[in-house]
């Protein structure tokens, strides 16, 4: 069995990412097998190489290999494509013909976008996957093949399966052994050998020397987040190495190109898919984050003050006379005497003696001392450094641990470190 790095060698995939090496050693070990495989990951990120390698691993490689894209096929003929068909058994057709199954048989099918088959498509496929029967159309006879399935898709079919819009039997017969493509943002430390590796290939496509960029450059690259994943970055690519006077290119060189590049989206859940949930914090995440958590300090502290005030009975602002009703409190603790209790009864006690909470003992107003109010800072450099240096405390002092906590590259991180001089 070949090594990973051989195979990237041979197919010329590049990257050094964990995600990407652990889907490829799946896509080693499973190609000897007549496994189905259900591959998946964002449009873009190179689903369909990894059904090449596959197929070219296995013992199939000398027959046919068809990549089929599911979506980009009208329905009304997606049957007869994938099935063939009887001449006369629809308008149009003069003759007989076979489809894509027959004609792989002993080989290999890649069906890309296989969330975008029509359901009566998915019974004919799921059949063949069962018994490796199917029937043209317009005829009623038969046919065998031995051909493997290889799927693929973007969106989460499990919840297309929930919504009733793709077959569960399917979906569990397709997903025996799943592949899951990782996307770009999520390995941000192949983006620059792979912009050097596109940037090459232009190069050497349009007769000129490769293009480069400066380290502002280089840093708004890798904190993009990449929509189109692979796709994306090589279209970009070779934009900037037709259309650029220059090749040291700055970052006002690549907004030209690519103008939502300062574009950073709101933490939000991705509901197609939980494994993509991590998808990290940007800079301006990092400013959201840490506003979400002084919001709940803030509310934790609201609510401390108000049973403070209440248990020594002081004088409540008007402002915080509508959150200390939802809170009862008893203006006098409860004290027990040989007679039994006074006051409060215990049992209704919100400061009762058997509650975990403290009990506050009331003072008079002449007790407390005065308190000078110190504003918080709220800049967002400041919260910045904060959160941070948080980061930084937790792991040690590991950078790597930290910046992957953040959400941002290590590059980032070691420039805040300098921007703010955060002592490690």
């Amino acid at each position: 069995m070949e090594s990973v790095q051989a195979i990237k060698q041979r197919f010329g995939i590049y990257g050094r990412s964990e995600k990407l090496n652990q889907a490829l050693d799946t896509a080693i070990r499973v190609a000897s097998t007549d496994l189905t495989v259900l591959i998946s990951g964002e449009s873009g990120s190179g689903k369909e190489v990894f059904s090449k390698v596959i197929h070219h691993l296995s013992p199939r490689k000398h027959n046919q290999f068809i990549a089929v894209n599911c979506g980009a096929i009208p329905p009304g003929t997606i049957n007869s494509e994938l099935f063939g068909h009887e001449k006369g058994s629809f308008t149009g057709a003069t003759s007989d013909r076979k489809g894509y199954f027959e004609t792989a048989d002993g080989g290999t099918i890649f069906l890309d976008e296989i969330g975008e088959m029509p359901q009566d498509t998915q019974a004919y496929l799921l059949r063949v996957l069962e018994s490796g029967e199917f029937i043209r159309v317009g005829s009623s006879k038969v046919l065998k093949t031995n051909t493997r399935v290889i799927a693929a898709t973007n969106v989460n079919l499990l919840e297309r399966v929930r919504l009733g819009k793709f077959r569960e039997d399917l979906y569990y017969r397709l997903n025996t052994v799943p592949i899951r493509v990782p996307s770009l943002k999520e390995r941000r430390e192949d983006i620059l050998v792979l912009f050097r590796k596109f940037a090459q290939d232009f190069a050497e496509k349009y007769r000129t020397s490769p293009i480069e960029l400066d380290e502002q450059a280089q840093e708004l690259l890798l904190n993009y987040t990449w929509p189109g994943n692979i796709r994306e970055l090589r279209n970009a690519v070779e934009q900037l190495s037709v259309l650029s006077d220059k090749k040291n290119l700055s970052v006002e060189d690549l907004v030209k190109i690519i103008p939502d590049i300062y574009t950073t989206p709101l933490p939000a859940i991705n509901r197609s898919d939980r494994a993509n949930e991590q998808t990290g914090f940007y800079e301006r995440e990092i400013l959201y984050k840490l506003l979400f958590e002084m919001k709940q300090d803030l509310n934790q502290l609201k609510n401390m003050f108000v049973q403070m005030v209440q248990a020594n009975d002081l004088h409540m602002p008007v402002s915080m006379e509508n959150i200390s009703s939802a809170i009862p409190y008893f203006s006098e603790a409860p004290v027990h005497t040989s007679a039994g209790w006074t006051g409060t009864p215990p049992v209704k006690s919100e400061f009762d003696i058997h509650d975990s909470r403290p009990i506050i003992i009331p003072r008079k107003k002449e007790d407390f001392e005065a308190v000078e109010l110190m504003e918080e800072q709220l800049s967002i450099d400041h919260m910045e450094k904060e959160l941070i240096t948080k980061a930084l405390k937790k792991y040690n002092g590991k950078r790597k641990d930290a910046a992957e906590e953040l959400g941002i590259s290590e590059r980032t991180l070691y420039r805040k470190i300098k921007q703010f001089d955060i002592e490690l």
